[in-house]
C-alpha cells in the first residue's frame, strides 16, 4: 500500500522533504475527549488487546490533531506479559507485576513469546489500523529497550529510587545479563512481527536510561539495544531509538544501529546535531509542559526547536517526552497547524 504521506519515513533517512513532520508521544491518550469517552467503557488493558478498539483510539490523533503518523495504541509491559508475568494496571499506580523477578528460578519460569501467538492482538490491531488508514499516514509500532523493561520487571511497578534492580546489576550482574538477553531477543522478535503486519517504522522507548552512570548505561542498556537493533527483521522499516535523559553519550549513540535518535527537552538540537552529524536523523523536543501554554508561547517555542535544529532534512518534531494528560487538545492542534507551516522555510526547495 502506497504511503500518501511519507514525511517520516523520509526524514528517518535523511532524505529531502518539503517540511518537518510531527507526531507525538502518547498521541493518543487521555488529553483527547474522544479517546476518553472510549476509555470510560473499557479499562486499558482491554483497550490494548481489542484491536478494533486499539486501532480507533491509534487514528484518533490523525483524524482530530493531523499528525504525520499513527502510533499502535499499547504499552511496552505487553512483552514481560507475554513471557509469563501477571501484569495488572492500578488506577493511580500504573503497572504493577505482582510477582516481580527476583532470582534465577524466577528468570527461568519466563518463557520466550511467539508473538503471533501471545502478542497477536497488537499484530491485529496494526493490520487493522493499517486498513483503515490506507495510506494516509504511516503505522508507528514500538517496544521497550530491554533495560527499561527490566526496570519494570524487577521493581514490579514504577519506582522512586529503582533500588531494586540496581541492587540487581551490581549484587548479580551474571542474573541481570540473563534476563536482559531474553528481553533482547524477545523484543527483536516482536518488533520483526510488528512490521511483518504493516508497521512502517518501529520506536524503542529506553525511558529509564537516565537512571545509569556512563560506565552502566553501555553495559546494561546500549549493548542490548545495539543488540536488539541487529536483530529486527526490518524490510526496509525504519528504527527510532529514544534513551531519554542520556546527553552524554552521542557519539556512540549515532552508531547503534537506529536510523534516528529521539531526544527530551534539556539539550539544544544544534548540540546534538553537532555530535551526531549526518549519519542519523533526530526527533525532538519540544517541553511537553509547553502546551500549558497560550498558542502565541507554543509556536514560540516550537520555532526555537526548529532553529535549534537549522537547516536541512533529517529532523521529525515531537516532544521531548509524552504528551500530559491535562493538555487542551486546541493547544496540540496549534503545536502541529504551526509546525507544518513554519517548518517549509528551513527545507531546500530545489
Amino acid at each position: 500500500m502506497k504511503l500518501q504521506n511519507d514525511l517520516i519515513i523520509k526524514a528517518c533517512k535523511r532524505l529531502p522533504t518539503e517540511r518537518t513532520p510531527i507526531w507525538i508521544m502518547r498521541q493518543a491518550g487521555r488529553y483527547l475527549p474522544e479517546y476518553r469517552a472510549i476509555r470510560r467503557k473499557h479499562d486499558f488493558l482491554t483497550m490494548c488487546k481489542t484491536p478494533e478498539l486499539s486501532a480507533e483510539v491509534t487514528i484518533q490523533p490523525v483524524d482530530i490533531v493531523g499528525v504525520d503518523a499513527a502510533i499502535i495504541f499499547s504499552d511496552i509491559l505487553v512483552i514481560p506479559e507475554a513471557m509469563g508475568m501477571e501484569l495488572k494496571i492500578s488506577e493511580g499506580r500504573g503497572p504493577v507485576f505482582s510477582h516481580p523477578v527476583q532470582s534465577e528460578d524466577d528468570v527461568k519460569k519466563l518463557k520466550t513469546p511467539d508473538p503471533e501467538k501471545d502478542l497477536k492482538y497488537v499484530m491485529d490491531a496494526i493490520s487493522l489500523t493499517k486498513n483503515e488508514l490506507n495510506g494516509r499516514v504511516p503505522v508507528i509500532g514500538f517496544a521497550g529497550a530491554p533495560w527499561t523493561i527490566l526496570t519494570y520487571m524487577v521493581e514490579g511497578h514504577g519506582s522512586k529510587y529503582f533500588s531494586k534492580v540496581k541492587k540487581l546489576i551490581y549484587e548479580n550482574p551474571e542474573l541481570a545479563h540473563e534476563l536482559l538477553e531474553k528481553i533482547a531477543d524477545a523484543t527483536a522478535d516482536y518488533l520483526s512481527a510488528q512490521i511483518e503486519a504493516g508497521a512502517n517504522l518501529v520506536q524503542v522507548f529506553d525511558t529509564w536510561a537516565g537512571l545509569l552512570s556512563p560506565r552502566d548505561y553501555r553495559v546494561f542498556a546500549l549493548r542490548y539495544v545495539q543488540q536488539l537493533i541487529s536483530k529486527i527483521k526490518r524490510r526496509g522499516a525504519p528504527v527510532i531509538y529514544f534513551p531519554k535523559g542520556v546527553h552524554y553519550l552521542f557519539h556512540e549513540l549515532k552508531e547503534c544501529g537506529a536510523d534516528a535518535i529521539s531526544v527530551d527537552w534539556t539539550i539544544e538540537l544544534t548540540k546534538v546535531r553537532r555530535k551526531i552529524g549526518d549519519k542519523v536523523a533526530v526527533q525532538g523536543n519540544l517541553d511537553p509542559t509547553v502546551l500549558y501554554a497560550d498558542p502565541s508561547f507554543i509556536k514560540r517555542e516550537a520555532r526555537k526547536v526548529l532553529e535549534s535544529y537549522g537547516k536541512g532534512d533529517g529532523h521529525i518534531f515531537n516532544l521531548g517526552h509524552g504528551i500530559l494528560p491535562d493538555i487542551d487538545p486546541e493547544n496540540v492542534k496549534e503545536l502541529v497547524s504551526y509546525v507544518k507551516e513554519e517548518s517549509v522555510k528551513f527545507h531546500s526547495k530545489k
